[in-house]
């Protein structure tokens, strides 16, 4: 677009959406924007803006914008099973300002006469270092967490996903990327806090046992990878899937670990890579 929705345009993209999927869950993400996507007029370009004014941060500084997409969601969601995520949360403060601002909107909403439903969801993006190390700390804020595995191991590993000069750093297997995997899941679980993983690493078979044996149970997929994920968590026990996923942790480098988990994963799907 060439210019920001209106709060009716908002709305109609997601009435059509909880219109097809009834009572499935809709999972209505905040604005995921920056300068490199839509500059707006007066302010400065940022010489690097995927770790600039972008996505939550772009939100808090355009409240306007922010307002009506939530005005949006709030005045539909009652109609279905919404749930609200906010990309690029990096500290408590910025949760707690969602928090807040939800709230105000719902008010101003509540005085307008429109129907709020109860308590919708509201859950984070795990895809900066930051938010991973304290997700304990985040779970007291979030109703669920979504890892998301593209920027988190591009800022974990400090490599542009893009740079094809740099693409050999670009490790989803990297032992410190597993290991900020493993932790959320495992805050999720004591905190009984849902915890989805999307990116490319969760549509990439070679990392489904991993995934699963770490304690993923929501894997966030690209709809052509569905048939051959299900087949994969269909033909592994959970047994099996956390002794392997004992076993990748044990490797020093990326490399070893994935090449342990393509064989692991050909003993069920021979002909993967």
């Amino acid at each position: 677009r060439d210019t920001t929705p209106t709060e009716f345009q908002h709305m109609d993209a997601y009435h059509s959406a909880i219109t097809k999927l009834g009572q499935r869950k809709l999972t209505l993400r905040t604005l995921d924007l920056g300068m490199d996507k839509i500059p707006v007029q007066g302010q400065v370009a940022e010489s690097n803006p995927l770790m600039g004014t972008r996505a939550l941060r772009y939100c808090l500084e355009n409240p306007e914008i922010f307002r009506t997409q939530l005005r949006a969601i709030l005045k539909v969601a009652h109609l279905g099973n919404v749930e609200i995520m906010v990309p690029m949360v990096s500290t408590v403060e910025e949760i707690r300002q969602v928090r807040e601002f939800i709230h105000e909107v719902e008010d101003e909403l509540r005085r307008e006469g429109e129907q709020i439903s109860g308590k919708i969801p509201v859950g984070i993006m795990v895809e900066i270092p930051s938010t991973a190390v304290i997700a304990d700390i985040m779970a007291d804020y979030a109703d669920f967490f979504s890892i998301g595995t593209n920027d988190l191991i591009a800022y974990s590993m400090a490599v542009d996903r893009l740079n094809e000069r740099l693409a050999s750093l670009y490790q989803p297997a990297h032992p410190a990327i597993l290991r900020l995997l493993k932790h959320v899941i495992e805050v999720g679980e004591k905190k009984n806090k849902p915890v989805a993983v999307c990116g490319e690493m969760s549509s990439d078979i070679q990392y489904t046992i991993l995934l699963l044996g770490m304690g993923l149970k929501t894997f966030s997929v690209v709809p052509p990878a569905i048939p051959e994920i299900k087949k994969v968590i269909r033909s592994v026990t959970m047994q099996d899937a956390q002794a392997i996923a004992k076993r990748a942790f044990e490797f020093e480098d990326a490399e070893k670990t994935l090449n342990f988990l393509r064989e692991e994963t050909r003993k069920i799907i021979p002909d993967v890579l």
